[in-house]
């Protein structure tokens, strides 16, 4: 099937402000989201870092009825969508011929952790009665739906960190396939700061901490995760959201849309290997990669631009440099490369779709956005790591990886003109 999708609105809520420009403008300028958890806060014994969003205010198209009955990670996807609307300028969606596919990972993990505190602290009256409708997965879809009154595919993905790259590879599908002429796609989390406070502390911040996920002896926040680094110690948990309206080459066209680019390839794959650690030959992360590029019907050769997955991890980003050093070969030198994990921290389900948003705002700037707290990459890379300073250079085929636990891979390729 030929994709040729395009891209014609772009929302987005993170770390480092809430729109694109915003977020691209804030990575160049060095800015950094990482921060010191409040529960190892002094201790000099132990460190854990976070990429909390700290100035998200919930949008106007929330009520107070929908606020009390919506997990963070919904209320980022519905702020996303909210922009990305706003951005591609339809005032108008067929309830019937709009699709939504979201993609999320952690969904409501801490408001789980917090109703159970609450429980054990206070007795089963203290638990929230709307808890189960704030935290399952599809919530963040389903209160799409709702909002816009729409009634055509409501997907709901969850790949672990590859989730916002299936759920715009699946929606693409959607519209390609004729099965909608729109669809709004991308991926959330949120809630990593939600209901801590006094002495609650998420079981799944002393979880990340007792699996080594973290950077227990780095005590500079600024190099807690340097992607590519050869001193990277571990990733940084961050939040927010990527969404976008796809529209039909065709429906674009009719009314006369601004289109930022155009999705051509979607490739996934199944490590098969390990819960938490890729293959270190990085075989299943290439055919993901490959699978994209073939869909796109180019070559590696043509591919200018990739955002990486690279969290900062040791053995991920070796996997993920054995991957791109391969697809790309003699190429390599001449694909230019960003992860924005070092300073937005990894906001899992919806990392690719952020990683995409960034992408997009650097292909209308003609700009690679640098790649932030990475200071001495590894020597076994072999193509152009953007560091420092955003790089400037042409693009028209770009490339968005994004690899999640389970051995879940998925990229995208996007052009900047249609086929």
């Amino acid at each position: 099937m030929s994709l040729d999708v395009a891209i014609t609105g772009i929302g987005v809520v993170s770390a480092l402000g809430h729109a694109p420009r915003d977020l691209f403008d804030r990575l160049v300028a060095g800015e950094s989201a990482v921060r010191e958890t409040p529960w190892t806060r002094g201790d000099p014994e132990r460190f854990e870092y976070w990429a909390p969003i700290a100035d998200f205010v919930p949008p106007s198209w929330m009520d107070g009825r929908m606020l009390t009955g919506i997990d963070p990670f919904a209320q980022h996807a519905g702020a996303a969508v909210t922009s990305a609307l706003a951005d591609s300028g339809l005032t108008a969606l067929d309830d019937r011929r709009t699709a939504i596919v979201v993609g999320t990972s952690k969904n409501g993990t801490q408001t789980m952790e917090r109703v159970q505190y609450d429980v054990d602290r206070l007795g089963r009256a203290a638990a929230d009665p709307k808890m189960m409708i704030k935290v399952w997965p599809n919530m963040a879809a389903a209160q799409i739906a709702m909002r816009w009154r729409l009634h055509g595919p409501c997907l709901t993905i969850t790949t672990a960190c590859a989730s916002s790259l299936d759920a715009i590879g699946l929606g693409a599908r959607l519209v390609a396939s004729g099965q909608a002429d729109v669809a709004l796609v991308g991926g959330t989390e949120g809630g990593l700061t939600y209901g801590v406070d006094g002495e609650f502390v998420p079981a799944s911040g002393y979880a990340r901490y007792n699996y080594g996920m973290g950077s227990a002896r780095v005590t500079d926040p600024g190099r807690a995760c340097q992607p590519f680094d050869v001193n990277r110690a571990g990733m940084v948990m961050g939040e927010g959201s990527g969404m976008f309206v796809l529209e039909s080459a065709a429906h674009a066209r009719a009314r006369g849309a601004r289109v930022h680019a155009w999705i051509q390839g979607w490739g996934t794959s199944s490590e098969a290997y390990h819960p938490s650690t890729p293959d270190p030959s990085g075989e299943w992360e290439r055919l993901a990669m490959s699978l994209a590029i073939d869909e796109a019907r180019i070559g590696p050769a043509d591919v200018d631009v990739l955002v990486a997955h690279a969290t900062g991890t040791p053995k991920g980003d070796v996997a993920e440099i054995r991957a791109v050093n391969n697809l790309f070969g003699d190429h390599a030198p001449d694909v230019s490369v960003t992860s924005p994990k070092g300073t937005l921290g990894h906001p899992a389900g919806g990392a690719g779709a952020i990683g995409l948003a960034i992408l997009l705002e650097g292909l209308r700037r003609g700009q690679v956005a640098p790649t932030g707290a990475t200071t001495d990459p590894e020597p076994d890379i072999r193509f152009d790591l953007v560091l420092g300073e955003p790089r400037k250079r042409s693009m028209e085929w770009m490339q968005v990886n994004a690899f999640g636990f389970g051995g879940q891979n998925a990229s995208l390729v996007v052009s900047a003109g249609p086929r």
